[in-house]
């Protein structure tokens, strides 16, 4: 029988019913015979809850440190009330939270990064027939601080701990069944997808699909971890997350349609078009550790040019006070800026061997009166800025001109 990490989300655990119900679901695959390790949240809401307690108390905020120490309680107390569902069904059941795995992670609170995992206890646990519950979310550095993983971190545990014991499956539970085309809140006929790459699930969640924690899927795919996205409150196979060749073989061109409506624009007109330019506008956006998009110069002409990227729509009030002395320094003209933006984006592996993909992306968005501000294309994703008004018209386009509501053997190759 197979290893298998499964993890649980917070509304997978939101109240006593679910987590019996999650217990349930456990308790079954371990009278398979199968080996389990089971990750979870904090029951949904929890962590608001506990942050809101802090803040009422320092409204400034408190520390990172004390602040991992607070949040990190929710996941240990969803571990241990699983347990005792567990227990209840005379399944034998272990609780762990981060630092008695011993998850070594560096020392950055709030947003720690995993280095090492002690995978001895939890075999031992495993060895014994116990089913083990690890509080995801968390771990500990080297002097033993409680650190988290940011948002999303079980994620991430759930993952890291899959590649420590080498896991046939990790199992992502969720509120959705699987990875769909795109958000079927936006499409009635996106269709849930029975596989896709690691690269393309990358692409889509980094573009702005919310089903996994992009840190998670790079972990999956560093470490050749199979990762499978399914519903905690129905049964069904999900979507599984491989690798490239299992996954492309005769793959169509186009995966999903990944959109962000948390995007805007910031335009330097009339910059000297000289060598450095872009690094003297850039660069101290990026020493304030602010995320840059997408890019776009201008031709140049009569020495001067126009400058154009994106950031998160949480960052631009920073970005425009830090390019206002650029602006000056620079003896640029002008400074604009553009909150009222979107990014949609087609994302496939078969875009490496299906031509005109592009062009069937462009005329799709034409005759429906979506203008293109900006494009940015990798090997496997062409993303483009639009105002944020057409965003819902250009991912129905989308959807509609791939054919994506269609099973893969009936999906067309782009002319």
């Amino acid at each position: 029988m197979a290893l298998i990490v499964q993890k649980f989300g917070g509304t997978s655990v939101g109240t006593i019913e679910r987590i019996e119900r999650v217990a349930d679901k456990v308790a079954r695959f371990r009278d398979e015979g199968h080996d389990i390790v089971v990750v979870v949240s904090a029951m949904s809401g929890e962590t608001n809850r506990l942050i809101g307690l802090a803040t009422d108390i320092l409204p400034e905020g408190p520390t990172p440190r004390e602040l991992d120490a607070l949040v990190s309680t929710g996941e240990q107390v969803t571990s241990a009330l699983l347990c005792m569902a567990l227990h209840k069904r005379d399944v034998g059941a272990r609780s762990y939270n981060g630092s008695q795995v011993r998850i070594l992670t560096d020392d950055s609170h709030t947003k720690a990064r995993i280095r090492h995992i002690d995978d001895v206890k939890l075999r031992g646990e495993l060895t014994q027939g116990n089913v083990v519950v690890v509080a995801g979310f968390q771990g500990v550095d080297e002097n033993g601080n409680i650190t988290t993983l940011g948002r999303g971190g079980s994620d991430t545990t759930a993952v890291a701990l899959a590649a420590a014991l080498k896991a046939d499956e990790c199992q992502i539970y969720t509120d959705v069944d699987g990875v769909y085309t795109t958000d079927p809140r936006v499409v009635d006929g996106a269709r849930r997808l029975e596989k896709i790459t690691f690269e393309e699930m990358l692409e889509m969640a980094s573009m702005g699909s919310k089903v996994l924690q992009i840190r998670s899927v790079e972990f999956a795919g560093k470490y050749s971890v199979p990762l499978r996205v399914l519903s905690s409150f129905e049964d069904g196979p999900g979507t599984l997350i491989t690798m490239e060749e299992d996954a492309a073989v005769e793959a169509p061109a186009i995966a999903g349609i990944a959109f962000n409506r948390d995007e805007a624009k910031l335009t330097v007109l009339g910059v000297p078009d000289i060598p450095g330019v872009a690094y003297r506008i850039l660069g101290p956006i990026g020493e304030a550790n602010i995320e840059v998009d997408v890019i776009l110069q201008n031709i140049g002409e009569d020495g001067k040019t126009d400058f154009t990227f994106t950031v998160g729509r949480g960052d631009l009030a920073r970005s425009q006070d830090i390019l206002s002395q650029t602006v000056t320094e620079l003896g640029a003209l002008e400074l604009r800026v553009d909150s009222k933006i979107a990014k949609v984006s087609v994302v496939g592996v078969g875009m490496r061997s299906h031509a005109g993909v592009a062009s069937l992306m462009f005329r799709a968005l034409a005759e429906v009166g979506v203008n293109i501000q900006m494009i940015s294309t990798s090997e496997i994703k062409i993303s483009v800025i639009i105002e944020e008004k057409f965003l819902e018209l250009a991912v129905r386009t989308l959807h509609s001109a791939f054919e994506l509501d269609a099973e893969p053997e009936e999906q067309p190759t782009a002319v």
